[in-house]
């Protein structure tokens, strides 16, 4: 005889009666966390800018903290904001976000090509160092002076042309040079250039050695609030006295400088997961002060001209979506995109929890109420033989209860419900006793 266990449930039942329905869950999710709403990619690109800039330094920063999120953001070098600005809108290049000055674009011209914003992240003032034995208060002073912008790519030629303009100048008034900063340094120090004219955030090695260096003079803008008048996009912001070097009282003085902000653009295919980790690296990143900003002022939903994206503008009233605050990305991010389908299986728990258990319940009972159809076969044949035939017959139906007897003896069933198995075991031994009676 085989060894009969004893369980409080039977598997293969619960399984048959369970699987079905739990396989179907479990297909309907994942076909929907492929369909639905697609999970975030984990390769991103990022133009940043020329190697050894404060943009490829912030923007290494940025690939190191999407790594603990196990997203992989790879660094591209570019010639500064514009460049960056036609990668980004433009789809063959495949660069998802990077980095964009304010004032390089409008907000109809970013709309029309799919740019967003995802806020601003710091100062980049206009530092225009020059040499003269006196200080130079108008920009009118530099008619006909060899002076650097930068390549297109910059983005400062297409600044400095707005702020030539307001000053009744040309291009043409000038000499523009278009070296790269580094060499443009080289030579404005070797007297080739006569002025350099840079925008760059405060942490620039070349800005804080031009600081620095005797003879060299920085343009102090004394009507910065005007400029910021004329054009939104610039902020007035102030290089404090002593802030290079308190020993050496570097600078002097304190100097007004006008500054558009690097902001944060990307293409408006960017996953709306990916907005929000984005800002929490920038928080990590730009969130502490500087010369020129306060703790806790950038990232920023301001000084922008491209439109902020919707998601941005929830981070920087809400914060983080509140199960990024407690789980890691991926899980939120999954919960995020599933919430439609949980909430529509979460209404059909209750009838699946009325239909499932009684199913259960029939699986495992009928494995003994089976048999009370051969019992009754039993008694049916014995009931239709003729009194001649019913001592053969009994014994036929006998040797078959007998078969019937060692097969329900077999059964394993969940002892929750042994009861039916043993009221089984009886009625075959009341059947038993009636043939035998005949």
């Amino acid at each position: 005889m085989p060894k009969i266990t004893f369980t409080l449930i039977s598997t293969k039942d619960a399984l048959i009666a369970f699987g079905p329905i739990a396989l179907m869950v479990i297909a309907v999710i994942f076909a929907a966390y492929y369909v639905v709403d697609p999970a975030p990619g984990r390769t991103l690109d990022f133009s940043a800018g020329q190697e050894n800039s404060a943009y490829e330094s912030f923007a290494n920063q940025y690939a190191e903290e999407l790594k603990k999120n196990q997203i992989n953001l790879r660094v591209h070098e570019s010639q500064g904001s514009q460049e960056n600005l036609q990668k980004i809108a433009d789809p063959d290049t495949n660069i998802d976000i990077g980095f964009v000055q304010s004032g390089s674009t409008n907000e109809t011209e970013a709309q029309a090509r799919g740019l967003i914003s995802l806020g601003s992240l710091f100062y980049e003032p206009i530092w225009i160092f020059y040499r003269a034995k006196n200080e130079i208060s108008n920009l009118s002073s530099f008619k006909g002076k060899r002076i650097n912008v930068g390549p297109d790519g910059f983005g400062v030629r297409r600044l400095f042309a707005q702020i030539l303009s307001v000053n009744n100048l040309e291009e043409s008034d000038i000499s523009i040079q278009q070296l790269e900063n580094t060499p443009a340094t080289v030579a404005f120090l070797n007297s080739q250039v006569d002025v350099l004219v840079m925008s760059s955030a405060s942490d620039s090695v070349l800005v804080q050695m031009l600081l620095q260096t005797p003879g060299v003079r920085l343009f102090d803008f004394v009507q910065a609030e005007a400029y910021t008048r004329r054009f939104p996009f610039l902020s007035h912001v102030v290089l404090p006295r002593g802030i290079v070097d308190m020993g050496k009282d570097i600078p002097a003085r304190d100097y007004h400088l006008i500054s558009p902000t690097a902001t944060l653009v990307a293409h408006e295919s960017l996953h709306p997961a990916l907005i929000s980790l984005f800002l929490q690296a920038a928080k990590k990143i730009h969130g502490s002060g500087n010369w020129f900003s306060k703790q806790g002022e950038f990232p920023s939903d301001r000084y922008t001209e491209i439109a902020v994206e919707p998601q941005a503008e929830k981070f920087y009233k809400n914060g983080p979506p509140f199960l990024q605050r407690y789980m890691s990305f991926w899980m939120s991010n999954f919960l995020e995109r599933m919430w439609v389908l949980l909430i529509a299986f979460g209404a059909l728990a209750l009838p699946l929890s009325k239909i499932i258990p009684p199913l259960y319940v029939w699986r495992v009972r009928s494995r003994v109420y089976r048999w009370y159809g051969q019992l009754r076969a039993v008694e049916h044949a014995l009931d239709e033989a003729t009194p001649k035939q019913r001592k053969q017959i009994a014994q036929e139906q006998l040797q078959r209860l007998d078969a019937i007897e060692r097969k329900v003896n077999q059964i394993s069933i969940p002892l929750s419900y042994a009861e039916e198995l043993y009221g089984l075991r009886s009625h075959i031994q009341f059947v038993r006793k009636r043939l035998m009676g005949d």
